[in-house]
């Protein structure tokens, strides 16, 4: 099955308490809050502002990482710690890309500007290795790159994804004491600025929902306490069913995207393993 991109729609401006948000985002990020040991090069890729974190000597293969932020408040240096340290143990370029926001950019602005990243990246590098990867919002857009171009991508990581824009899963009330930091409030107020009255069963929009035929080879990282727990495990068994390639990581009591936050917290050094020996996978089979 094709999936393609809808015409692109205009957005509204932020409301005061999220452009308040952004800006202490960019005064921590002023404040060295994701400060790397090696500074990554600051670039351009398709047109949009991006980061680069390279390894010593020459990369294996090269991972496209997509922030997260719930579509609204996200930045690559979200992505700094978890980049330099998968460049560093696993010898692959780590680029990170900034995607339009909402509600500035509702959907599909944001899924172009992956999609044009990743042919970007596809067209610099040629055949090496490309893993996509993502995480919350950001492992939602890696999921909708799946559909849209699997020929251009050999592995898809998936961190904590949000895969259904519908917030109604169940695991929004069974793990709503144990999530701090999503809930079904927050999804339903960034999953309004992202669609702006867009069908949140579209594909693109929600690929839980997909019909999948062919998709990448996938690894999927998620807490069992998450309130987007449901939608990982259900993508996982979705496509297991279809015969694809999909491996599963459900960790108890990691909290959403441990990973990306920090090394140190619980399930986030275990979830990293998984991640570097899913991309030397990848990396060894191309």
């Amino acid at each position: 099955m094709t999936f393609e991109l809808p015409p692109e729609r205009p957005g509204r401006a932020p409301d005061p308490d999220l452009a308040t948000r952004r800006g202490q985002m960019q005064a921590a990020v002023d404040a060295g809050a994701w400060k790397t040991a090696q500074p990554p090069l600051e670039t351009t890729l398709a047109g949009r502002r991006c980061l680069r974190f390279k390894p010593e000597g020459a990369a294996r293969g090269y991972v496209l990482q997509l922030h997260g932020g719930g579509f609204r408040i996200g930045r690559p240096e979200f992505e700094s710690l978890f980049a330099e340290a998968l460049a560093k143990r696993c010898h692959v370029e780590v680029v990170v890309p900034q995607y339009r926001l909402a509600p500035e950019g509702p959907f599909p602005a944001g899924l172009i500007d992956a999609y044009e990243a990743l042919k970007a990246l596809r067209a610099e590098i040629g055949n090496a290795p490309l893993i996509v990867g993502g995480d919350s919002a950001g492992g939602g857009l890696a999921a909708s790159l799946g559909l849209l171009a699997p020929e251009l991508i050999d592995g898809l990581v998936m961190l904590s994804p949000w895969l259904d824009l519908r917030v109604n899963a169940k695991s929004y009330v069974t793990n709503a004491a144990t999530d701090p930091m999503f809930s079904t409030e927050s999804a339903s107020i960034a999953a309004e600025l992202y669609l702006q009255g867009y069908d949140p069963t579209h594909p693109l929009v929600s690929p839980l929902l997909a019909e999948i035929t062919a998709y990448p080879p996938c690894l999927i990282s998620v807490g069992t306490g998450e309130v987007l727990a449901d939608d990982s495990l259900l993508f996982h068994d979705k496509l297991k069913a279809a015969g694809l390639d999909s491996r599963l990581s459900a960790i108890g009591g990691m909290e959403h995207v441990a990973v990306v936050r920090s090394l140190e917290m619980p399930g986030a050094a275990e979830t990293f393993e998984e991640v570097s020996a899913f991309v030397d996978r990848i990396i060894g089979a191309h």
